[in-house]
């Protein structure tokens, strides 16, 4: 797919500011709540939102985001529900992303996945071990159903590599702010701008930050040079420390508030 057919590129283009880009646990802390909790995410300033799919060897995802991902297997969650609840967003006029493992859309059936996707109103897929050399029959199936395959960027990717990555990508570049899991940390790394604007010398595509930004004062120094700010675990701490849920969706509105704020009051300096 090319980018000028994406959605999601069309998404940042036509923004007109650095987007959010919230991230939940489909099916956390159970179906019909997560449903409540997107549904939240899409009235809060959302630009794209992003929906883990629940896997039981998740390699890229921390201690809170596995956490939830047990919970909400044990729940009876399985990928067809997290599809489904992509739907939400979508229908409020939002681009979902849906991330996921390789061995989640071969046990689906590929082709099948991403139909179901794409008619559900998930516009984009990010796989985060499948690397750049390995994703093209992935992205050709993909593409007959209109979805990007996300690919992602490390800040230990050599020049060439980068080159590579960005001549195969398509909607956005995921930019990974540090090396190891997701999970919140307490700073940003300093070499994050000059990182990303490597990123930049080889693609006009757009390029969102994820991968550790955890707090409104991040997210704003992020939308400083970046197209887009990724947020995950911090939100999904927000619904795990919550009294119920109807407390959770206030901490996760007034979270998203104040983020959305720092985003779309920054212009990229980059």
């Amino acid at each position: 797919m090319s980018a000028l057919e994406s959605r999601l590129t069309q998404a940042f283009r036509t923004a007109g500011h650095p987007l959010l880009i919230p991230y939940a646990v489909g099916g956390y802390p159970d179906k019909a709540s997560c449903a409540r909790i997107l549904r939240a995410y899409a009235e809060s300033g959302a630009g794209i939102v992003e929906i883990g799919v629940p896997f039981s060897d998740p390699l890229a995802d921390g201690p809170v985001i596995q956490g939830a991902s047990v919970q909400a297997l044990k729940g009876g969650i399985r990928p067809a529900d997290v599809i489904d609840l992509a739907s939400g967003p979508a229908q409020a006029g939002v681009p979902v992303v849906l991330m996921t493992y390789l061995n989640t859309i071969l046990a689906y059936g590929p082709a099948r996945f991403f139909a179901d996707c794409s008619a559900k109103g998930v516009a984009g897929v990010v796989v985060p071990d499948v690397p750049v050399e390995e994703a093209g029959d992935l992205q050709r199936t993909a593409g007959q159903s209109g979805v990007d395959v996300i690919l992602l960027a490390a800040p230990t990717s050599t020049d060439a590599r980068l080159e590579r990555i960005a001549s195969a990508a398509s909607g956005f570049i995921y930019c990974v702010s540090t090396t190891g899991v997701t999970g919140a940390r307490a700073a940003l790394s300093a070499g994050l701008p000059a990182f990303v604007e490597r990123v930049r010398r080889y693609t006009d595509l757009p390029l969102a930050v994820g991968f550790g930004v955890s707090t409104a004062e991040q997210a704003g120094e992020v939308a400083r040079f970046a197209d887009g700010v990724i947020i995950g675990s911090s939100l999904v701490d927000i619904v795990r420390r919550g009294e119920d849920l109807d407390d959770a969706l206030a901490g996760v509105r007034e979270f998203l508030t104040g983020a959305g704020e720092a985003v779309g009051a920054r212009e990229r300096t980059v």
